[in-house]
């Protein structure tokens, strides 16, 4: 039996303390973060081939079904208003489309081939990078589209929560992150979708670091779409250039981000 379906350690849940669940719960989390560090060189490896693919104006593909297909979705979304890169640079699919980024739909990860299909709407091609997301590591879905993309030249990864599974025989840089039993058997959504979480984010956050998306510590380059983002971008642009605040303000909104606005200060400085 895999890792993932095996026995919650815990058992008669139905006769605990609402206090006893989450102290069971909140100690069965703690142990996520250890299991992720262990992954850490595999994690490296990946990183380390996406950034060169998208350096050349490769994009990146997240793919997979229920909890793991929303968890890539919800990380490519978060990009361009992040690291302000276009929509369709880092792409979230999901078996059964966006229909079931809501509600699921049934037996659409045991379809193998339509993974491929749908990343065929994309023009996947060579240049492309794909990381199938599951913590079964089984899944038809994705297990057929990760295939497919080896036998066309297409980098591929993945993030699976047990060793030596299918999903992983066909990426070239698999992420196996065991977590262990989930507190609720077999319950994925829990441990093993709080690992692909924080996978997910080590991959994008550092790969946009990588591109140069990020100055300092600062999202240079985030998209100003609330009130929030413009005031947290005025504070930057007066942390960098020295601005008051109501100057910082209105050199941000007329050069529409913080990078373009450092640029300018400086560039009219040295004029």
């Amino acid at each position: 039996m895999s890792t993932t379906e095996s026995d919650s350690r815990y058992d008669a849940l139905e006769n605990m303390s609402v206090a006893d669940l989450l102290r069971y719960i909140n100690e069965e989390d703690m142990t996520v973060p250890v299991s992720v560090g262990k992954a850490m060189p595999q994690v490296e490896r990946l990183i380390e081939a996406i950034v060169p693919k998208m350096k050349e104006g490769g994009r990146l593909f997240y793919i997979g079904a229920g909890t793991s297909g929303r968890l890539g979705i919800v990380d490519a979304s978060e990009c361009p208003p992040t690291f302000g890169i276009d929509h369709g640079i880092v792409i979230g699919l999901i078996a059964g489309g966006d229909t079931a980024i809501r509600r699921a739909v049934e037996f659409a990860e045991d379809d193998a081939q339509q993974g491929w299909n749908d990343l065929l709407e994309y023009n996947i091609n060579d240049g492309d990078v794909v990381i199938g997301i599951a913590a079964s590591g089984s899944t038809p879905y994705v297990v057929g589209a990760l295939k497919k993309c080896q036998e066309n030249g297409v980098l591929t990864g993945c993030i699976t929560c047990n060793l030596h599974t299918a999903v992983s025989k066909v990426a070239d840089f698999p992420v196996e992150v065991v977590v262990g039993p989930e507190f609720v058997t077999g319950s994925t959504r829990m441990k093993s979708g709080t690992a692909q979480k924080l996978v997910l984010n080590m991959i994008s956050t550092s790969v946009m670091i990588r591109l140069g998306r990020v100055k300092g510590n600062k999202m240079v380059d985030m998209q100003l779409s609330n009130n929030k983002l413009v005031d947290r971008g005025t504070r930057m642009v007066m942390r960098l250039t020295g601005l008051e605040y109501q100057n910082a303000e209105k050199l941000l909104k007329e050069c529409g981000s913080v990078r373009k606005a450092v640029d300018h200060h400086s560039a009219a400085k040295k004029s």
